[in-house]
Parts: structure tokens; C-alpha cells; sequence
């Protein structure tokens, strides 16, 4: 791999290219874009491949989910040649070109200097040559090039060779790549599990070496990182490889810790906590939403330190409180990790309400419609339905819910308010504390049915809370 072609960007001027856009006239799907930021950067006299994920995924027959472009013209003469262009990262060479909602990174040939965050590097050199730029890049799966126009691939670090065999393997020295990013050891577990890839021996061996490292990564990309493991389709086989890498016990103990708990039989004949968090985490289907996702996983993390045995309660295992102490335990993690507030109260909502629905069947008709109205009910439907299949199989109070449901209308779930507080002040009574309770107890009358219309919410009210 020479250098003699290699040079230092500054920002010194250059010959003018003639400015060119995309058509505007029709919209183009992901492939078009880059297919035309290719063609106006080699009629511009620049090289342009189509690089990483996306050469990937076609020749593994997959719809790529976006496009990358490696070119030898600086970030400059990108921007001049894109005028709709943003510079997203042109200290290090990337541009983004967009359209229509659209986007396409385009990325200046380079090798990259230092890395003293463990993430970005110091500084880049930029280079004529596209096979000294796949030298920087993470595995050798993503290291391939394509031509936009014949389909014809480069390969300079045997990519396609290991994409034939199932290998996920690290492009050069494995603990230098993992040197220069940490998250690239979390991209490993994600790659190999997604794919159903091995991880090459040395790779994975330098992931376990470095494991404790990747507590240098941002709080925001380490929580993406995971959620994509958790969405893709294939968590359970992530959640294993982390376990094995080193990687869970640092980033996720409270989930390491599910190991070896021990679970009543006769409710749990699948096994440990551990066994029947994965088998769960098996049953998740690509596309899972992340909150869905995450309240699977932080569902039982209270049982650890809730635990007693047999020997303890007289009768048999026992998680006393452990949903209480869930939540409080996976309010920590998504602090931890930085969840938006309203992520975290759904993840939150999910692991309070997890045990609710062995009591559907003996819930008053009030009880159950609140139940039932919580935002996202789906999901705590879904997650009661996976630890169902994960554990004894009884799908009873699942499908009495769903008839529920069936059979009743939404309004009746949602009823309209029969009255207000304006409503009671005008009734005679004083504004306080007690107007919760009285409008909270009409509304229970309305959900059973015994008030359907305001006059017999006035009637109700005046019976049941005298004014003063």
C-alpha cells in the first residue's frame, strides 16, 4: 500500500468545477441518488465508488438502508459540485448530499492519523487511492467497493471471501482497529449477530481484551448501538456474544446478573432468569419497536436482588417486590444511557405493568378499560405475550384481553367527560383536593356502565358527595 499518492488537505484554491445538481423534476429513490452522485462526480473527472454497508447488502441480495460514496475529490470540490450539500463531517472528509429526504454520505479517499478519543481521529490525510482508504475502515465485510454503473466489485481485504464463508473479520490488526474506535467492538457483536456470522478468533479476541475500554464511548452511541442489537432481529444471538465478549458485565451488569437465578418450575420450566430473558429476546422479530425492545430486556431485572428460595419462604422460590425494584433499577439504566424522557416512561410503564395480566380475568370493568388505555398498549400486550411463550406457554389472560378489546368500543373504553370542575362549582362545591376524587369516582361509575349522561352524573355526584 504506497503513499506517494497521499496529500495533506488545507484549504488552499482550486480549478472551479462547474457546479451540477440533481434533477429536480422527479423524485429518485436511494440507489438513483447515489447512482447520480456518482455519475456528476466522474463527469466532474473524479473517481466515485459505492463503499461499505451498502455493497454489502447487495451482494448478499439485501435492500441497502443507505447509500455511501468514495471519491478523490476533496471536500471542496464536493460541496462546489453539490450546492445542496452539508458538511457533516468535512474535517474528516464527509459530506452529505441530499435530496428529497434523501441522503448520501460522500466520503473523500483517506487514511486517518490518531485517534486520542477512542472514536474520531486526530487528524486524516487524504489519498488518491481507493485501496489505502479501505485500510482505515472496520471489518472486511465493509470494506468493499462497487462500480455505480457495471455492478463490477473491489475487493482489496478479502471481504468477499469472508462473506462467502459467514466470517466477521477485523481489517488489518484487530486491536489497532479497536484502538482507534471502541465502538467498533460493539459493531462486531451487532454485524456477526444480525448476520449470523462467526467473529474470526483474533477479532474477537481483541474485543475481549479491550471490552473494558468501551466505557470511553458516549453514553448516546453505546444506547443506539444496543438498540439496534435489539431491533434487528437477532437479539438473543447479540445478548449471547455480548455475554461472551466481555462486553455485557461492563456495559449492562444488571442484565449479567440474571445468570443463575433460579425461577419457580412449575411457572418457569425453561429455567433461569438468564435462559428465559433470551428465549424472549429470541421471539423479537426485526422492526421491534426500541421501547417494546428494551422493556423486554429490563422486564425481570429486579428478580436478582429480590431472590429467595424455597428454603427461605417455606414453600417456594420467590421475587417479592422485584417489579417494584425493576423499575427502579431500569430508571437507572436509562438514565445511564441517556434515553429520552419519554422512552424511558414507556420502558418504565412496561416493566411496572408486566405482571398486571394475571389479573385481567378478576379486574372490575373500570379497572380493566384504564388498563387497556395505557399509551402503547400494544406493547405491554406484546411483551405479556413473549413471557408467556418464553416461560409456561399459557396464553390464557393474552386472549382474554384481545376479546376484550374486540368486543368493546372505543368510546367506551375513551368515554366522553360527563362533567367538569366548573361543572361541580357551579354544582355548589368548593375547588380543592376532593374534586379528584369525585371526578375520579364518576368516571369509574361511567367505565361499569351505571352513568351514561349528564343527568345522571349530577345525580350520582349529589348522592354520593354532599356539598358543603
Amino acid at each position: 500500500m504506497g503513499s506517494q499518492n497521499c496529500r495533506i488537505w488545507s484549504p488552499s484554491r482550486f480549478p472551479s468545477p462547474q457546479a451540477a445538481s440533481l434533477p429536480h423534476n422527479q423524485s429518485v429513490n436511494p440507489r438513483e441518488l447515489a447512482n447520480s452522485v456518482c455519475e456528476t462526480l466522474q463527469r466532474s473527472g473524479f473517481q466515485a465508488l459505492l463503499v461499505g454497508g451498502c455493497v454489502r447488502d447487495l451482494i448478499l441480495g439485501r435492500e441497502p438502508s443507505d447509500y455511501d460514496v468514495a471519491t478523490d475529490a476533496l471536500p471542496e470540490q464536493v460541496m462546489e459540485l453539490f450546492p445542496e450539500s452539508v458538511a457533516v463531517g468535512a474535517q474528516f472528509g464527509v459530506i452529505l448530499v441530499t435530496r428529497d429526504r434523501l441522503k448520501v454520505e460522500v466520503a473523500t479517499f483517506r487514511a486517518d492519523l490518531g485517534y486520542s478519543d477512542g472514536r474520531h481521529p486526530d487528524r486524516v490525510v487524504y489519498s488518491k487511492t481507493a485501496q489505502e482508504d479501505v485500510q482505515r475502515r472496520d471489518f472486511t465485510i465493509n470494506g468493499l467497493l462497487m462500480r455505480h454503473d457495471t455492478g463490477d466489485v473491489l475487493d482489496f481485504v478479502g471481504g468477499q471471501a469472508d462473506l462467502r464463508a459467514g466470517i466477521l473479520r477485523a481489517i488489518g490488526e484487530p486491536s489497532r482497529r479497536f484502538a482507534e474506535d471502541k465502538l467498533r467492538m460493539l459493531r462486531a457483536i451487532r454485524f456477526a449477530a444480525r448476520f449470523g456470522y462467526v467473529i474470526e478468533p483474533d477479532t474477537f479476541h481483541a474485543v475481549q481484551n479491550h471490552a473494558k475500554e468501551i466505557v470511553l464511548v458516549s453514553a448516546e452511541r453505546i444506547r443506539d448501538e444496543l438498540t439496534k442489537l435489539l431491533t434487528e432481529g437477532s437479539a438473543r444471538r447479540g445478548f449471547e456474544l455480548l455475554k461472551e465478549s466481555g462486553l455485557l458485565c461492563v456495559l449492562l451488569p444488571e442484565i449479567e446478573a440474571l445468570q443463575g437465578v433460579a425461577q419457580p418450575p412449575e411457572y418457569h420450566p425453561e429455567g433461569d432468569v438468564w435462559v428465559h430473558t433470551l428465549l424472549m429476546l429470541e421471539k423479537l422479530p426485526a422492526g421491534s419497536s426500541p421501547t417494546l425492545a428494551w422493556g423486554v430486556l429490563l422486564h425481570d431485572v429486579g428478580k436478582p436482588p429480590t431472590f429467595r428460595s424455597a428454603e427461605e419462604t417455606g414453600d417456594r422460590i420467590r421475587f417479592d417486590g422485584h417489579v417494584e425494584v425493576g423499575v427502579k433499577m431500569a430508571e437507572k439504566i436509562c438514565r445511564r444511557l441517556r434515553f429520552s424522557t419519554g422512552e424511558t416512561q414507556q420502558i418504565l410503564e412496561l416493566v411496572a405493568n408486566h405482571m398486571r395480566f394475571k389479573d385481567v380475568a378478576q379486574m372490575r370493568t373500570a379497572t380493566l378499560k384504564k388498563f387497556v388505555r395505557q399509551p402503547q398498549f400494544e406493547e405491554h400486550l406484546e411483551l405479556h405475550r413473549l413471557d408467556c411463550l418464553a416461560s409456561h406457554k399459557r396464553l390464557d389472560a393474552y386472549e382474554f384481553v384481545q376479546a376484550f378489546l374486540r368486543r368493546t368500543p372505543h368510546e367506551e373504553v375513551r368515554p366522553a367527560r360527563l362533567l367538569t370542575g366548573e361543572d361541580l362549582i357551579k354544582m355548589g362545591y368548593q375547588p380543592g383536593p376532593a374534586f379528584r376524587t369525585i371526578l375520579g369516582a364518576l368516571e369509574d361509575a361511567q367505565l361499569e356502565g351505571t352513568v351514561s349522561n349528564r343527568d345522571e352524573a349530577v345525580e350520582f355526584v349529589k348522592r354520593s358527595y354532599a356539598a358543603p
